[in-house]
């Protein structure tokens, strides 16, 4: 392992909306020596104590071992949204690359895994209360995201069998925003046919209220203080990581100004799934399925045993998001990359 001046932490998934922030918050860490950032593509970014590394975890050559060899802790952040028409995908980058990536982890001897998991490997849950990280994790079976979140979740309940003396860590945080990631979640949920300056409150006579559209939102770099946190503790299982207040129509309508008007289920999932089956949109309608069904999630494991507390309200971090949208607003990473669409 490294040396007393400071710890070697090595970043999947190092150039996405959450590695940014990762990296960033360790590079700046006195108590870190060195971190190395694993993606597909080198980013001209270049934090200070930071080495970059091409590695595409969908494809076995990546010598993970190699990499991964005197490290403190690797966080696994790594992840596929797309495409969403081709679930086999996903699932080799999301799924077999994550068991790569544990089986390095084990391989290497590397004491501590953090790694991201999501609200969305929770089973069906209660919107009107919260639950606790006892809360079954089973995901919704018909989106893939779910799916394969929760797929995750038995196999580290494997691999912590298995590999008692490394200690791992499964962050769940709700939906993750910043300002910088505008311009990639457009791209991943909304498409090239979403443009960001449309995302104006006053252009919004109403909001749709749907039954069941109560969600929770959390800053990424408040998400990357918790993971920060559980790589120098000695935590071990599962967090729950979301800002107060809950997101519903409500709180929308308060925001843009505009009148919440009762939309049935049924009208929006057929709208959602005409333009994903026409291509015209890139989230599904088994993802909409799913926010319906999420729990609301309890944080206070992660406030007590990590001493973790969110920096941002979630209208502060929809506010950025939203900015951000407007902005066509991106940082100098691959996947991050802005663009203004008129």
């Amino acid at each position: 392992m490294s040396s007393g001046t400071g710890k070697r932490i090595v970043v999947t998934g190092a150039t996405g909306n959450v590695g940014t922030s990762v990296v960033r918050l360790l590079s700046e860490d006195p108590e870190v020596a060195s971190v190395l950032g694993l993606a597909r593509r080198i980013p001209e970014w270049s934090p200070p104590k930071t080495d970059w590394s091409a590695v595409d975890l969908a494809f076995a050559e990546s010598d993970l071992v190699e990499r991964f060899t005197d490290a403190d802790a690797v966080v696994h952040l790594a992840w596929a949204f797309q495409p969403t028409h081709d679930p086999a995908t996903t699932w080799r980058t999301n799924v077999l690359g994550s068991m790569r990536v544990f089986d390095a982890v084990a391989a290497a001897g590397v004491p501590a895994l953090v790694h991201a998991s999501s609200v969305g490997a929770y089973s069906p849950g209660p919107k009107d209360r919260t639950v606790d990280e006892s809360w079954p994790t089973h995901g919704w079976p018909d989106a893939a995201y779910c799916r394969e979140k929760a797929y995750l979740e038995r196999a580290l309940d494997t691999f912590e069998r298995d590999h008692p003396e490394t200690r791992v860590v499964r962050m769940r945080p709700a939906f993750l925003f910043q300002r910088e990631s505008a311009s990639e979640q457009r791209r991943i949920f909304g498409g090239r046919f979403l443009p960001g300056p449309s995302a104006r409150p006053e252009l919004l006579p109403f909001l749709p209220d749907i039954a069941g559209l109560r969600v929770q939102a959390l800053h990424t770099d408040d998400a990357a203080h918790a993971y920060r946190l559980a790589v120098h503790s000695d935590a071990r299982g599962a967090f729950n990581l979301a800002a107060e207040p809950t997101v519903d129509a409500e709180l929308l309508g308060r925001m843009f100004g505009a009148r919440p008007v009762r939309l049935p289920r049924t009208a929006a999932r057929s709208a959602i799934a005409a333009a994903w089956g026409l291509h015209l949109l890139p989230a599904s309608p088994h993802l909409f399925d799913a926010v319906l069904r999420l729990p609301l999630m309890d944080c206070a494991r992660a406030r007590t045993e990590l001493g973790w507390r969110p920096e941002h309200t979630a209208p502060e971090v929809l506010e950025q998001f939203l900015q951000g949208l407007q902005q066509g607003a991106g940082a100098r990473t691959e996947p991050l990359q802005g663009h203004k669409v008129g």
